[in-house]
């Protein structure tokens, strides 16, 4: 379950972001832990996500989540890198992934299956397109429940 703070915390993190150059991807408040610990995700738009990059977010997030009140005890602010999702969303991660195997689930069977596997060739508003060993498929878009990167292959 999502902690009611996140989408506000989301709110105010991403213009922070923005103004430097990095987008948040996730965050994610462990209340369980003494102090608290909020995780704060972040991806460097232009390079790979690094150290520098985390460090700057943490600087500049810092102050802006110390003025409010949604802390009322301490807690840890924490900034990483979200590294490498299995899931596929957006279409930079469509292009960044061309090629690489994954698997493709429908929400309802499609020719008769739910799970499609192969390499990925691209995605645009009509449908999700994989080179299954030199066989063509096309599965349409609107059947698409999510698309994840197949681990250990190559």
């Amino acid at each position: 379950m999502v902690h009611p703070l996140i989408p506000q915390i989301l709110d105010l993190a991403a213009p922070v972001a923005d103004s430097i150059g990095l987008e948040v991807v996730a965050a994610v408040f462990h209340t369980h832990q003494n102090p608290p610990v909020l995780r704060v995700d972040v991806r460097n738009l232009q390079n790979d996500t690094g150290l520098e990059d985390c460090e700057r977010m943490s600087r500049a997030l810092e102050p802006v989540l110390d003025s409010t009140d949604f802390f009322p005890d301490n807690y840890v602010l924490e900034v990483s890198s979200p590294g490498v999702s299995r899931l596929l969303t957006t279409d930079r991660e469509f292009i960044s992934f061309r090629g690489f195997p994954a698997t493709v689930s429908t929400s309802e069977p499609y020719k008769g299956h739910t799970e499609w596997t192969g390499d990925l060739v691209r995605r645009d508003e009509k449908a999700v397109y994989l080179n299954q060993k030199g066989r063509p498929i096309t599965i349409p878009r609107d059947l698409v429940a999510q698309v994840q990167l197949v681990e250990g292959e190559e």
